[in-house]
């Protein structure tokens, strides 16, 4: 009575932890592995860089203002005389005419009827060559100090816009790779979550046919120990010999080793899971599919075309063909004029905008730039060539990931046919090796069927069952790579934050 009191509370506590067990969805194991993935956060951040990448690559566009400033500090001023200077002064005729007579202090002649000044030597000469000679009578101080500067602190500072008017279509090829380049890092992102759902869902269904392989190998257990039971007791009765028994004994240590590896590799399969999914490593769980439901949805089969167009890989490798095709652009409009419209306020002081005066002045300056290439030595035409090469590159890649892509899709369709007839042939065996092992196990409790019978069905069962488990699991898989295959294999809803 007390050793049933005994089962009764264990089995009751076992229950109650098996009860106790959170229960784990499919795709509640996705959500949580994206959130806690780095590689999709990392992408997300990717895309946010290439947004704002793009965003600068917009404002090309618009003018650049920029403002600028400097002082200087002279140790001399400048100067314009290196000592006094003293002008000629004329007096005039009533006309206006200058009186040369009357401002110079030569003698005069006539030569030929002109008059013509005389020198000191009493030569004539001639002024407008030789006006050296020329005796002045008054002349006027020009003292060096009136042509001096004050240019020991000079400040300078200029505000101005530079508008991009045409540059051969540089800045538009530019905001294209930017805006191609946001693109690509959605595609990337998407393709790091296809792969990270890829890898959860592996897991997810390795650790359910695990769970399956353990109660398995424990019902295995169950029989042979059964049946290692009865053979003792017919070994004591004198019906069944020793070597009969030690054949059962050697079943049933085998039975220990395999249900010990099972639940091994359950224990590291379901680590692989909580890495994953971002729990710790020895958390216990219960998965939704445990009992492993034979019925399977099959992805919905689209045309080659459609599916291609799915896949985050063909958007990538899109986008790089997009972006090859913009580079040859701008690599094409190095060959074009750049102009461009400046516009500038400049203060300074000192300034000379009206004399010379030490205190801040300014003015407004408008004026387009043009730049024309004219000789480059080649440098231009092969970089031009080069982003052809670059185009044709991403083109080819294209093409050959399209076949390749064709041919996995195909692929795929058939595994998933052949894995689905595959279940259906195991699920057969199950029922035939059933079936054979009551009449077995019948036969060997009645005496007309020896040990080494009911062994073989045992193993016989217990293979089909093992393969039906197989056969399942390989469907689940199928489908998912079948479903990648289509590009239709998706982030959960809640969490898909891609950007299209």
């Amino acid at each position: 009575m007390a050793r049933k009191i005994c089962v009764l509370v264990i089995s009751t506590l076992f229950a109650t932890s098996l009860y106790s067990q959170k229960t784990l969805q499919l795709e509640e194991c996705r959500q949580m592995a994206i959130a806690h993935n780095k590689s999709i956060q990392i992408a997300q951040e990717n895309v946010k860089v290439a947004q704002q990448y793009k965003q600068a690559a917009f404002t090309q566009f618009f003018p650049n203002f920029s403002a600028n400033a400097a002082y200087t500090w002279n140790q001399k001023s400048l100067s314009l005389l290196a000592e006094d200077a003293y002008l000629p002064v004329y007096s005039l005729n009533a006309n206006g005419t200058p009186n040369y007579g009357a401002s110079w202090n030569n003698s005069w002649t006539v030569v030929n009827g002109t008059p013509v000044p005389l020198d000191a030597n009493g030569k004539p000469f001639n002024p407008s060559t030789s006006p050296d000679k020329i005796e002045w009578k008054n002349k006027a101080l020009l003292p060096k100090e009136a042509m001096e500067f004050d240019m020991k602190n000079v400040f300078v500072g200029t505000i101005g816009f530079t508008q991009p008017i045409f540059m051969g279509g540089k800045i538009k090829a530019l905001y294209d790779i930017a805006k191609y380049g946001e693109h690509l890092a959605s595609a990337q992102q998407e393709n790091k979550m296809t792969e990270l759902l890829l890898e959860v869902d592996e897991d997810y269904w390795r650790v359910v046919s695990l769970e399956s392989k353990v109660a398995l190998a424990k019902e295995y257990k169950g029989l042979i120990a059964k049946m290692d039971s009865d053979i003792r007791t017919m070994v004591d009765e004198g019906v069944a010999t020793k070597a009969d028994a030690l054949k059962v004994r050697v079943k049933l240590n085998e039975a220990d080793v395999s249900l010990t590896k099972a639940e091994d590799g359950l224990n590291l399969s379901r680590m692989a899971l909580n890495q994953v999914c971002g729990m710790p490593l020895d958390e216990k769980y219960r998965l939704a599919d445990q009992s492993l439901d034979t019925k399977t949805v099959e992805p919905q089969l689209i045309p080659i075309d459609q599916a291609l167009a799915n896949r985050p890989e063909i958007k990538a490798l899109t986008q790089m063909q997009s972006i090859a095709k913009a580079n040859q652009k701008a690599m094409f409009s190095r060959f074009l004029p750049n102009i461009a419209l400046t516009g500038n306020y400049l203060v300074s002081n000192p300034n000379s905008f009206n004399g010379f005066e030490t205190k801040f002045g300014g003015m407004f300056t408008v004026g387009v730039v043009a730049n024309i290439p004219l000789f480059h030595f080649g440098d231009k035409l092969h970089t031009l060539n080069a982003a052809k090469s670059q185009y044709r590159i991403a083109t080819l890649e294209l093409e050959e990931a399209k076949e390749k892509m064709e041919l996995q899709i195909k692929q795929s369709s058939y595994k998933t046919a052949e894995s689905l007839k595959k279940q259906t042939t195991t699920q057969h065996n199950i029922d035939q090796a059933e079936e054979n092992l009551r009449y077995a196990t019948e036969g060997f409790e009645a005496g007309v069927i020896t040990s080494t019978d009911l062994l073989a069905a045992q193993t016989a069962w217990l293979s089909a069952k093992s393969e039906n488990i197989d056969a399942i699991i390989d469907v689940k898989l199928c489908n998912l790579y079948l479903e990648k295959s289509l590009g239709t294999l998706k982030a959960p809803a809640a969490n898909n934050t891609i950007k299209k």
